[in-house]
C-alpha cells in the first residue's frame, strides 16, 4: 500500500553567529528566512529555479500569510533540518507546512513550525496568475 503522504522535503542548515540575538539564540524572525531558503531549495529539487521561472514564464511566488509557533530555541552552531510539506495546492496559491528541527546526539527537537501561504503572481503587475503547469506536474509526480 503506498504511503498516503509523501515525506516532507528537508533542507539542512547551520546556525551562524549572524543568526543569533544578544541572548545567543536564533532571533525569531530568522525562522522565516530559514523557511524561505527551504522552500527555494524544495522548488530547485523539483527542477524549478525561481529566477529562471520569473524570466521564462513571467511569474513569481510571494508570501501572503504566515503563522509561526516557536517551541524551543536554536543556538549558535546548531544543525537544523527545515522541512517543506505542501498542504494544499490551488490554481494560484499553495499552503505549505514547515518545521525547523534541531538534530544532535540527544535526538531531534522541534524548534518552530509554521504555515506559509504563497501566491503565484505576474512578476510585473503582481496580479494573481495560475501556477505554471510545469510546477503542478512536478507536485503531482512527487506525490505519486
Amino acid at each position: 500500500m503506498p504511503d498516503p503522504a509523501p515525506k516532507p522535503f528537508s533542507f539542512p542548515l547551520r546556525v551562524y553567529w549572524e543568526d543569533t540575538d544578544a541572548g545567543g539564540i536564533v532571533f525569531y524572525a530568522n525562522y522565516l528566512k530559514y523557511f524561505e531558503r527551504a522552500r527555494t531549495e524544495w522548488l530547485r529539487s523539483l527542477g524549478h529555479e525561481q529566477e529562471r521561472l520569473r524570466v521564462e514564464t513571467g511569474v513569481m511566488f510571494v508570501v501572503t500569510d504566515t503563522a509561526v509557533s516557536y517551541r524551543s530555541p536554536a543556538r549558535l552552531d546548531d544543525l537544523l533540518d527545515v522541512t517543506v510539506h505542501v498542504k494544499h495546492a490551488g490554481l494560484a496559491q499553495m499552503t505549505i507546512a514547515q518545521q525547523a528541527w534541531r538534530s544532535n546526539a540527544q535526538g531531534k527537537t522541534l524548534l518552530a513550525q509554521g504555515t506559509i501561504r504563497i501566491a503565484c503572481v505576474n512578476a510585473g503587475t503582481f496580479r494573481p496568475q495560475r501556477v505554471p503547469i510545469s510546477i503542478t506536474s512536478s507536485l503531482n509526480k512527487n506525490n505519486e
